[in-house]
């Protein structure tokens, strides 16, 4: 009898878990965010679009940065490329043909592969020095060619940012 009422129990704890995710096992990249009526998608910590600052304004913060130099902020700008293996970094467009190349805190989230459009990034805004090495690392992760990827001979500044949290609009 023990045995027909300790199956009876678990069966019914089965039955009573139910199969969809409540809004607190959510992970953040899970969750949608409205704001503005405008829906985002949202990775890593969770940040609201208000008082984000535009490309153009980021572009100007960038010119008055040294290399070394570091600036908590958050923008608003669109994206003109994503890893496509893993999703771990992305290029934002600066205008006048300037990027920021953003990474993720502690690779604690990535974007989708196929990430396109206008983001809200939070966090840290630096200028740093990238290698010849790296740069080539990245040009293959990007898909480049063979041809392409070589002709990268020369270490170059760049505009960097270590992202928090993103929202991507949808």
């Amino acid at each position: 009898m023990k045995k027909y009422f300790a199956l009876l129990l678990m069966i019914s704890l089965v039955f009573s878990c139910k199969n969809e995710k409540s809004s607190e096992t959510m992970t953040a990249t899970e969750t949608e965010t409205e704001t503005e009526d405008i829906a985002y998608a949202s990775f890593g910590d969770e940040i609201k679009a208000d008082d984000a600052i535009s490309a153009q304004q980021m572009a100007e913060k960038y010119k008055t940065l040294k290399v070394g130099d570091t600036i908590q902020t958050k923008v608003s700008a669109s994206i003109n490329e994503v890893c496509s293996k893993k999703g771990c970094w992305m290029k934002l467009d600066l205008g006048n043909d300037d990027e920021i190349m953003v990474r993720f805190k502690d690779y604690g989230f990535f974007m989708p592969l196929n990430a396109e459009g206008d983001v809200v990034i939070n966090g840290k805004a630096y200028v740093t020095e990238t290698s010849v090495e790296e740069l080539r690392h990245y040009a293959e992760d990007a898909g480049k060619s063979k041809e392409e990827v070589e002709a990268i001979t020369e270490p170059e500044v760049t505009y960097a940012f270590e992202a928090d949290g993103v929202l991507l609009k949808q």
